[in-house]
């Protein structure tokens, strides 16, 4: 493999580090997209038990906020429950999706550079082959001393395609990891909207004026 790299020319050098790139991305989503640290299964009916009748004390929103982006958006509405005077479900729901438009924003973040490393792979490994069969025939042109060897010539130009091979390899997997995680985030989306409608109307059941849980 070194020595493929070696012959393929300095073109092949921006391909690795797009391979470099795009893997450090893909293992920061693995980690960042896991579901308890997104939307943990249990927390949307544990942060509606503990405020039937009223709103938990600021520390458990404190703790809600920091468990994971549902718990975020959760403690959005609990506050704006508790900012004073009744809250309609709409207004509820407005509060947690501004804090949802900053949370899918943080969810999607990194996933356009895999998409513009998927797209700019295969042309910058166009783009060293066509540098590899230019100066190909351009050592095989007459007075050039390359000598119009059929055997030579075969040999340069499989060379030169290394580059768009090592191009497609970079593309595929960094393609195919970008569609995972966009399907990803937009299920996550989805999911949390659907959790903030339904806490929104429990929250807007809570009676005016109750205070905060000790």
């Amino acid at each position: 493999m070194f020595s493929i790299l070696v012959a393929a020319g300095w073109p092949v050098v921006p391909l690795l580090l797009c391979s470099v790139i795009a893997t450090a991305l893909v293992i920061e989503r693995f980690i960042s997209l896991k579901s308890s640290k997104v939307l943990p299964p249990q927390l949307l009916g544990e942060a509606i038990g503990v405020s039937q009748g009223s709103i938990p004390s600021p520390d458990v929103v404190a703790k809600l906020e920091r468990n994971s982006a549902l718990g975020e958006m959760l403690a959005a509405g609990f506050r704006a429950a508790q900012a004073g005077g009744p809250a309609t479900a709409d207004d509820l729901r407005a509060a947690m999706e501004s804090t949802g438009r900053a949370i899918a924003h943080r969810l999607e973040r990194y996933l356009p550079a895999l998409a513009t490393i998927a797209s700019a792979a295969p042309l910058l490994g166009l783009l060293g082959t066509v540098i590899g069969m230019i100066e190909i025939f351009g050592s095989q042109a007459p007075g050039a001393g390359g000598g119009g060897n059929p055997a030579q010539l075969a040999h340069g130009i499989s060379i030169a395609l290394y580059n768009t091979a090592f191009g497609l390899v970079v593309a595929v997997p960094t393609l195919i990891f970008w569609r995972y995680f966009r399907t990803r985030v937009d299920g996550y989306l989805l999911h949390m909207e659907l959790a903030g409608d339904r806490f929104a109307e429990h929250l807007s059941r809570i009676r005016p004026g109750a205070g905060s849980a000790p």
